[in-house]
Parts: structure tokens; C-alpha cells; sequence
């Protein structure tokens, strides 16, 4: 970055005499603790991720366990005041890894959007929508018995039995598509049918969570009204609408004025802009930001070798560096001490024995009521079961309006990190039953030489 900046010299740690009245720059023992903190993370995915993959698991197992390992759970416990010097309560430090982790997320969907097929979309988007009902009814309704079961004292201070028991049920039917894209891309299932089927009904299942969760904040805060539904479908079809009608068109001009195949970067740095101001058009919107980044992923397939060609640059750097970092960062919250406690770790092993037979169940007779092979549907029924750092989001959204407690939040948490980590070993064993097809060995061809 040398030369870069034109003038005096950045002076770090300053916050007074800017112009304006506008903040500082970063204050110096700021940018120290943040850069070890990503320099640290980002070693320890790598180092970890290789772990994972030497026992035959996706990078993405070694790199959720980062976070863990880091956090208040082990880190905390065994070396306290190194780990409140490196990871501080200052809300704003912790803030720093979050927007790089978001970043990182959010391109990460945009990617998976990018490789989806939208043929098979269109040929297989029956199949998704039964294995989506399967996957959403069940573990919902699951997860309102066990909330209405679990002790008065999981829930939030004040916090109704019913909107903690809606929180719950609406915790547990979402799907981790981030974790999902990252499980395929490292196990290179992408170009089957049942990896791309499996994301299909993934951001199904996670569109579905997303309105969900926006009824019950809505009900916890008070704020439910009779328009409150309603609003919330004209937004998701609003989306839908203007990606069909100006986005398409829009992202392909977008594309093509970035310039040829001969010179990738001005078209990866396209690929980055779309995603981002497409996450934060649904943001804007009430919706989740990971929405429209996947939205625009899809629009970027259809744009045929415009989109392609910025691909591969952004695909390096995100799988590389971005995604490791985020996956690492979602377990720092976490505090599994909080099961010593016999109380909690039972409630805490029965809300997870909710998890993983509605999810897994639910999508398995969603599978085979659709016309399914019995090794598909256990598939889909595992790679759908992975909760991932979605449901942490979940879990944080509950924590900050005051619907869970700080043990409820960790028994969310965990149930989100042990079913990522059950999804990889029996998705690897059933795919292995199904025969691949000419199809998809095309597709595979294909995306080997766009990687190249």
C-alpha cells in the first residue's frame, strides 16, 4: 500500500482536530488487537482446516472450531487475562471482526448464487419446495414443544412462554446456507444434483426463517399489527419482482462494461460491488442481508460468460481468506461452562435431540414424498440439518431483543456447531450411494475449467 495516500502521513490513535467534528482514525492499540485477532484467526482456520480435511472432513468443521477454542470457553478459562487482552469487551473491537466477517459471509452466498444451475432450478424446484416443507414444518413444530417444556428460566427476563417457544421452533427450522455452500464446495458436491437440490431448499428454509424471525422480534417488542404479515410478504415478493424484471438486465450490463475476459479484475471487482449492494438493498429492506446476496449470485449465473469471468479472483480470496476468518469468529460468544450445570445441559441435549430429528426427519419425508431415491433424501436430510453460523445470528438476534438468556443463547449456539459438525460425515457416506450422471459429470467438467 506504499504510495498509495497522498499528504501528511495517517497518524494513528488521534481523535482530536478532525475536521468537522467527525471521528478519528482507528486509535493504535485498536488496530494492533484487531489485526492480531485476524492474523491469529485466520492461522488457526488454516490450521485447523487442514486438520479437519486430514480426517476426512470440509476446512469449514476445523475453522467453526476456532472461535470455540478462542472464546470464553477455553481461551478465557485457561489464560484470562491474555484472552481479555486480545479479545476485549469493547463492544467496537468486537464490531471490527464482525464487518469483516459479514463481508466475508455475505460473498461467500453471493458465490454459491453464482455457481447454482438455474436449469436445474427450474427442472427440480418441485423436489426443493417438498424436501423445504418437510424441513420446516417438523423441526417448527418441535421447537415450540420443547420451548413450552424447557425451564421458565432459559427464556429472557419477562420474556412471554409463547414468543420464547415461537423463538425456539423458529431457530431450529433454519438451514446454514453459507455453511452448506462451504461443505459442497469443500467436498466438491456443487455439481451434483443434490448439492445444488440441498441449496434450494436451503434458502427456502432460511427465507422462510428470516419472515419468521421478524414476526416473533415483532411480538417481543410489541410491535405486531395487522399489516405486519403482509408487509413482510410484499417485501420478499418485492424482491423477487425487481430481480426478475430490472435486475436481470441490470446486473448483465453491469457486467459487460467491466470489460473483457482478458482483464478478470475489473469484472471480479463488479462481482463484489453487485453482492454487497444487493445484501444491503434487502437489508434496507427488513430482510436478511445474506437474501439478496444470494439473489444476486443467481442473477450473475444467468448472465452467462460476462459473469463467469469475474469468478475465479473473487473465488480465491473468499474461500481463501474471508470465509475462514467468518467461520472462525461465530463461535467467540460462545461459553460452554454453561453446561456444567445439569439443568442446562439436559434442556440443552433435548433441544438438540429436537434439532436433529425434525430437521433430519422432516426433510428425509419431505424427500421421499417427492419422488426422492432413499440415499437423496439422506442426503438432503443431512446437509439441511447443518445450522451453522445462520442460526447464531438467530441466537444473537434473541439475545439482543431479551428473549434468551445467556444459557439459552449458548444451547442455540451449540446445537448450531454440533449439527455443522454432523453434516459433513454422513453427507460424504450417502452421496457416495448415488450415481452420478453424465450431467454432472458435464458440470463438473465445466467448473474445473473455470477454475482454471
Amino acid at each position: 500500500m506504499t504510495g498509495a495516500f497522498r499528504g501528511p502521513p495517517l497518524v494513528l490513535g488521534v481523535t482530536s482536530g478532525v475536521p468537522g467534528g467527525q471521528a478519528g482514525p482507528i486509535a493504535a492499540h485498536s488496530l494492533l488487537v484487531f489485526l492480531l485477532q485476524v492474523g491469529l484467526l485466520l492461522a488457526l482456520a488454516l490450521l485447523l482446516g487442514r486438520l479437519a480435511m486430514r480426517f476426512g472432513m470440509p476446512t469449514v468443521v476445523g475453522e467453526l472450531l476456532v472461535g470455540v477454542i478462542l472464546g470464553p470457553s477455553f481461551l478465557a478459562r485457561l489464560a484470562p487475562g491474555l484472552h481479555a487482552w486480545l479479545f476485549p469487551p469493547d463492544p467496537g473491537q468486537l464490531h471490527l471482526l464482525d464487518a469483516v466477517g459479514s463481508i466475508g459471509v455475505l460473498l461467500l452466498v453471493g458465490l454459491t448464487g453464482a455457481h447454482m444451475d438455474t436449469g436445474l432450478i427450474r427442472r427440480r424446484g418441485a423436489a426443493a419446495a417438498g424436501v423445504s416443507a418437510g424441513g420446516l414444518i417438523v423441526p417448527l413444530g418441535l421447537g415450540i414443544g420443547a420451548g413450552l417444556l424447557l425451564p421458565r428460566s432459559l427464556a429472557g427476563e419477562g420474556t412471554d412462554p409463547l414468543v420464547f417457544a415461537l423463538f425456539l421452533g423458529t431457530s431450529l427450522c433454519v438451514s446454514a446456507i453459507p455453511v452448506i455452500a462451504k461443505t459442497l464446495l469443500d467436498m466438491r458436491l456443487l455439481h451434483r444434483d443434490v448439492g445444488q437440490l440441498l441449496l434450494i431448499a436451503g434458502m427456502i428454509d432460511d427465507a422462510f426463517g428470516w419472515f419468521m424471525l421478524s414476526i416473533v422480534s415483532a411480538m417481543a417488542a410489541g410491535a405486531v399489527t395487522a399489516g405486519t404479515v403482509p408487509a413482510a410478504l410484499l417485501r420478499l415478493l418485492a424482491v423477487a419482482v425487481f430481480a426478475l424484471t430490472v435486475g436481470r438486465p441490470l446486473v448483465r450490463g453491469a457486467l459487460r462494461l467491466a470489460g473483457g475476459p482478458q482483464d478478470p479484475g475489473p469484472r471480479a471487482a463488479t462481482v463484489v460491488v453487485l453482492i454487497l449492494l444487493a445484501a444491503a438493498g434487502t437489508h434496507a429492506l427488513d430482510l436478511e442481508a445474506v437474501l439478496g446476496a444470494f439473489v444476486c449470485g443467481l442473477l450473475i449465473c444467468s448472465s452467462g460468460e460476462a459473469g463467469r469471468a469475474g469468478l475465479a479472483p473473487v473465488n480465491t480470496i473468499v474461500l481463501s481468506v474471508l470465509s475462514p476468518i467468518f467461520f472462525a469468529t461465530a463461535g467467540l460468544r460462545i461459553d460452554l461452562t454453561a453446561l456444567a450445570r445439569p439443568a442446562v445441559l439436559l434442556s440443552a441435549l433435548a433441544v438438540l435431540a429436537a434439532a436433529v430429528a425434525g430437521k433430519f426427519l422432516g426433510a428425509y419425508a419431505g424427500a421421499r414424498l417427492s419422488g426422492l431415491g432413499r440415499w437423496e433424501a439422506v442426503s438432503v436430510g443431512a446437509g439441511l440439518n447443518a445450522r451453522g453460523v445462520i442460526e447464531i445470528v438467530v441466537a444473537m438476534t434473541g439475545l439482543r431483543l431479551g428473549i434468551l438468556s445467556g444459557e439459552a443463547y449458548t444451547i442455540v449456539v451449540l446445537v448450531a456447531i454440533v449439527t455443522s459438525l454432523m453434516a459433513p460425515p454422513v453427507l460424504r457416506v450417502a452421496v457416495a450411494r448415488i450415481r452420478q450422471t453424465a450431467e454432472e459429470r458435464a458440470r463438473e467438467e465445466e467448473g474445473r475449467i473455470r477454475a482454471a
